[in-house]
């Protein structure tokens, strides 16, 4: 555990003193519901990170699909498919443990993102996960999430970072790859150049 220091906000008071109070804006656009609204960017999402908290700790996990990726079953309900993975299950861990989660929507393009916080629960109905199917392949489970409140953030993190500028884009080159990172965790278990060379087929062909 972190022990604080002299420079350490340590009360729910000395931290609005030094903030102060939320405007008008960011009170009123908080709903217990989805909105059309707030529809529309969800609809047009193709990546959420999916935040969780179980007794292992937080998690933070990247989902993207086509855009859409969490459908929109009434105005208090959400479903996202799990697709496939590495099987590490950190987050459906937690959904399992603790239902707390929450959806952070980005949409390529736009400054605006949306976030969803709820309670969470797994389905393996089998024609729901059916319905999410891909090339024949369905999820072997979907994430329902009940809507507790969903407000979106405003663009100033997406312009200060320049997120969608293709300009700024980093070279992958310029980064250590997946067989490179594997090689040193692993300490050379796992062959980082057999790895990166067999990695593109192997996502290809379990991509759904």
């Amino acid at each position: 555990m972190l022990e604080p220091d002299a420079h350490s906000i340590t009360s729910i008071e000395a931290l609005e003193a030094l903030y102060g109070t939320a405007g008008q804006a960011s009170l009123v656009k908080v709903t217990d519901r989805v909105i059309p609204e707030y529809a529309t960017l969800v609809a047009a999402s193709p990546f959420v990170a999916l935040a969780t908290i179980g007794s292992e700790g937080i998690d933070c996990s990247p989902r993207g699909d086509k855009p859409g990726v969490v459908r929109i079953h009434d105005e208090k309900t959400l479903m996202m498919p799990d697709r496939r993975g590495n099987n590490r299950m950190d987050s459906l861990r937690n959904i399992v443990r603790d239902e707390r989660a929450a959806f952070l929507f980005l949409i390529p393009g736009s400054g605006t993102t949306l976030r969803v916080n709820g309670r969470a629960r797994l389905s393996i109905d089998p024609d729901l996960c059916a319905s999410f199917a891909v090339d024949e392949a369905a999820p072997r489970s979907v994430i329902v999430l009940s809507v507790v409140e969903v407000y979106f953030q405003c663009a100033r993190a997406i312009v200060r970072s320049d997120l969608w500028n293709s300009e700024k884009h980093v070279d992958p080159k310029n980064l250590p790859t997946l067989g490179q990172i594997l090689q040193v965790t692993s300490r050379a278990e796992i062959d980082g150049v057999s790895y990166d060379r067999e990695w593109p087929d192997r996502a290809r062909k379990s991509m759904w």
